[in-house]
């Protein structure tokens, strides 16, 4: 089969004093040879795949525990062609979603220790096959294809935990989701939005913003990289109930000033690194909640299928690329144009 596999390049260190070796990656389509699914397992003959910036973090060597040799992706939707136990054969010829959280454990509120995701350590969807326990495959829903679907599994599984579990939201929430460009961000915008809520949003681009309000039906929004962009949101909006956030950093002090009494600061990245204070006083004045997130436990990504599926949502594409075509896609994600996901699909030919 053919597979994209990443690989370790070695670049020697050019300070003057000798140092470790410094680890770089590159990804290439190679064959691969076709797995078979092990005890509780079921093989699986992709139909489509999406990118994540987790795939492009792996490449970029920004990611633990990078293993040489694996095949990435975490998303992914096809159709089950092998299973290894007789009581599963009931899930051979259906279409389905792959559910990228391996190994969550018992406590729905937080994953256990050995806890992985599709893509790394495992072999991912970025193949013509990939094998997943039999629990981890999902019914596609039928209004969507199967771009639409491949394009659902981490990232919209992020943003139910943080809309639904953590952020609460529901009919009449005030809530902000900064960075819209985001794949997560755009569908915890679409979430709420279908929830009821009043949802604004934040973009270093002021096209995105406006694309947001067309197609997402957010109300508004600014540009965070504009003057006192937080006054000009709270003249706006108000004060937010719960605010969903991936980049904390320098704006988490000008975050929680924008939420109400007994708000609530979701976060599930930090793509900003730390923050260089933190405003305890308005933290506890104001009662407010701050709350990691990461993934979603098992019955939170059924339950994001049925939500999608009662309210026929679809997920925003930016564009569907042949699979020989996923350099190419890699580029595009890296440069932070694309505004929806951005999928490759499979023909297995020959």
């Amino acid at each position: 089969m053919k597979a994209l596999i990443l690989h370790e390049n070695i670049t020697p260190s050019t300070t003057a004093t000798p140092t470790k070796e410094r680890k770089t990656y590159r990804v290439s389509i190679e064959d691969a040879p076709k797995p078979a699914p092990q005890a509780g397992e079921a093989l699986v003959r992709m139909t489509a795949a999406a990118l994540n910036h987790r795939d492009e973090w792996i490449r970029k060597g920004q990611y633990a525990r990078i293993r040489e040799g694996v095949i990435l992706g975490s998303d992914g939707c096809g159709v089950v062609e092998k299973v290894a136990s007789e009581a599963d054969e009931h899930w051979i010829g259906e279409e389905v979603v792959l559910n990228p959280s391996l190994g969550w454990g018992a406590n729905p509120r937080v994953q256990d220790r050995n806890y992985s995701i599709l893509g790394l350590p495992q072999n991912g969807t970025f193949a013509e096959y990939c094998t997943v326990p039999v629990q981890n495959l999902f019914a596609k829903p039928p209004h969507l294809s199967a771009a639409e679907a491949a394009a659902l599994p981490l990232a919209a599984l992020t943003a139910y935990r943080a809309v639904r579990t953590h952020g609460e939201v529901g009919e009449g929430t005030r809530l902000l989701v900064t960075g819209i460009g985001g794949g997560v961000a755009q569908f915890a915008a679409q979430f709420a939005v279908a929830l009821g809520a009043s949802v604004y949003a934040t973009s270093g681009d002021d096209a995105k913003l406006q694309t947001a309000k067309e197609r997402l039906g957010i109300k508004g929004g600014v540009n965070y990289r504009s003057e006192d962009w937080h006054k000009t949101l709270l003249a706006e909006a108000g004060e937010f109930d719960c605010i969903i956030d991936s980049a904390v950093g320098d704006s988490l002090d000008t975050l929680i000033g924008l939420l109400t009494m007994g708000g609530r600061y979701v976060f599930y990245g930090a793509t900003n690194g730390r923050p260089p204070t933190l405003n305890v006083q308005t933290i506890f004045w104001k009662q407010l909640r701050l709350q990691g997130s990461t993934m979603g436990n098992d019955a939170e990504f059924g339950a994001m299928l049925d939500f999608i599926t009662e309210k026929r949502l679809c997920p925003m594409l930016d564009s569907v690329r042949p699979f020989e075509e996923i350099g190419a896609a890699f580029e595009a994600m890296s440069s932070g144009a694309q505004f929806g996901k951005i999928v490759v699909t499979f023909s297995h030919e020959g």
